[in-house]
């Protein structure tokens, strides 16, 4: 028995009240309990995060499956490809954290952990699960890879990506802000 939980336990129920020694018991033991979950629920985590793969990319966009309600992210890595990642469903509190911090990272570059798991419909194929994301900050990007980004969204017609980079003014080497890039994307609307 690992007695730290119960020591960790007792200093959250605080001291024992004089003549309150049963239910105090039942306190520390409940929190015990409690703190065992958990430890072990963290020890999954830490387990998922060393074995999980990791690589940089701009996170472009987050948005909800609806066939499977997990949250799918869209990542561009420095390559320019387009990649898609998605996170626990969203009616699980994991699933839930992952589609928040995500969306809270929408236009940044960010450190991806994920790992694969087997799809439930077909052992032989794996879907590519989000573990983690570490925030690198919003900088720029290449102008390499934003004009891929605003190919896609122009639904790959090059003439029209073409315009709308025009009409944002950006240039055709070096870098980008994220702001320039929605300004070509807005153009792309209008």
């Amino acid at each position: 028995m690992d007695y730290s939980l119960v020591i960790a336990a007792a200093q959250a129920a605080g001291p024992c009240p004089p003549g309150d020694e049963a239910a105090w018991g039942r306190r520390v033991q409940a929190l015990t309990v409690a703190l065992h979950l958990v430890a072990k629920q963290a020890a999954q985590d830490v387990e998922r995060l060393e074995s999980a793969k990791t690589f940089v990319a701009f996170l472009e966009k987050v948005e909800v499956e609806e066939s499977s309600r997990r949250g799918l992210l869209t990542l561009r890595p420095p390559s320019g490809d387009s990649e898609h990642i998605r996170t626990e469903q969203q009616d699980t509190d994991r699933g839930r954290q992952l589609f928040e911090r995500a969306e809270s990272l929408v236009g940044r570059w960010v450190v991806v952990y994920r790992y694969n798991e087997p799809m439930s419909s077909n052992k032989q194929h794996n879907v590519r699960m989000l573990a983690h994301l570490m925030d690198l900050g919003d900088g720029a990007i290449s102008a390499n890879v934003a004009k891929k980004v605003l190919l896609d969204a122009a639904g790959g017609a090059v003439p029209r990506a073409q315009a709308a980079w025009a009409t944002a003014g950006l240039p055709e080497t070096g870098t980008v802000t994220v702001e320039q890039l929605q300004q070509a994307r807005a153009a792309l609307q209008g």
